[in-house]
């Protein structure tokens, strides 16, 4: 919408500018043509000068018309502020994201803001053993798979809830302050529910991300590496060369007389 608004105004300007353009060009050429052609009659250099200065004055017309019909139309209505910051956050996001190492410092710097807007709140230990949970398991991802890849999206879905239901814990005990009374406590008393499912569930998700780092761990050690055989197949044929040598140069020494 802000885009709208403000290329609909570009354009009257454009307009404007061209009309006038073209006005003062149909003018000089139409002055032109006028002193011009009296001096030697109408010849082909005169055809010329009024051509060229009845198609200016017909552009220059079109211009003042295609001026006016836009003008004559409301303009977009100015833009809601707040979408147009949202709209200009993802313009800069995307542009950061595109450099090198942009989405890591994009996705730390949520993880702060996010952070901070739990600050003196009961959720916020919990928080951070989300977060650092979640990082442990996003660097194991890329190592689950087969069956492991669906324990991988549940994780994710989890992680949302949960992130969802630390805020709603954090916005209850915000509240909180301003009630007195039985409200104060029944607020206090769902708050404290809240938070203990966000603990209980931030427990769960450790051990799925402890399980997920015993598969990875086990996964490795099924099946020997294929890099750990062709240094050991490697090796060997090196003490081979070594020991052909040796037998070599012991046939080649001469016998003692």
């Amino acid at each position: 919408m802000a885009d709208e608004r403000a290329r609909h105004f570009r354009r009257l300007r454009r307009l404007h500018r061209s009309a006038r353009r073209w006005s003062v060009t149909a003018g000089g050429l139409g002055g032109a043509a006028a002193v011009l052609t009296p001096y030697s009659g109408l010849g082909l250099a005169d055809a010329g000068w009024m051509a060229a200065a009845g198609g200016t004055a017909a552009l220059a017309i079109w211009r003042w018309v295609d001026l006016r019909t836009l003008a004559a139309q409301p303009p977009p209505p100015p833009p809601d502020p707040a979408l147009a910051g949202e709209r200009t956050r993802r313009r800069i996001e995307g542009f950061v994201a595109s450099l090198p190492g942009g989405r890591e410092a994009i996705v730390e710097l949520r993880r702060h803001r996010d952070r901070s807007r739990l600050r003196g709140s009961s959720v916020l230990d919990g928080w951070r053993r989300l977060d650092l949970a979640a990082q442990t398991l996003a660097g194991l991802a890329g190592r689950l798979g087969g069956p492991a890849e669906g324990a991988v999206l549940e994780a994710a879905v989890a992680e949302r809830a949960l992130r969802e239901l630390a805020d709603r814990a954090a916005s209850v005990e915000r509240a909180s302050r301003f009630a007195t009374g039985e409200a104060r406590a029944a607020l206090d008393e769902g708050q404290a529910a809240l938070v203990a499912h966000f603990t209980d569930g931030v427990t769960a998700y450790e051990s799925l991300v402890a399980a997920a780092a015993a598969y990875v761990a086990e996964d490795g050690r099924a099946v020997e590496h294929p890099s750990v055989t062709r240094l050991t197949e490697a090796a060997d044929l090196l003490r081979a060369i070594a020991a052909g040598y040796a037998e070599l140069r012991t046939a080649a020494r001469p016998m003692p007389s």
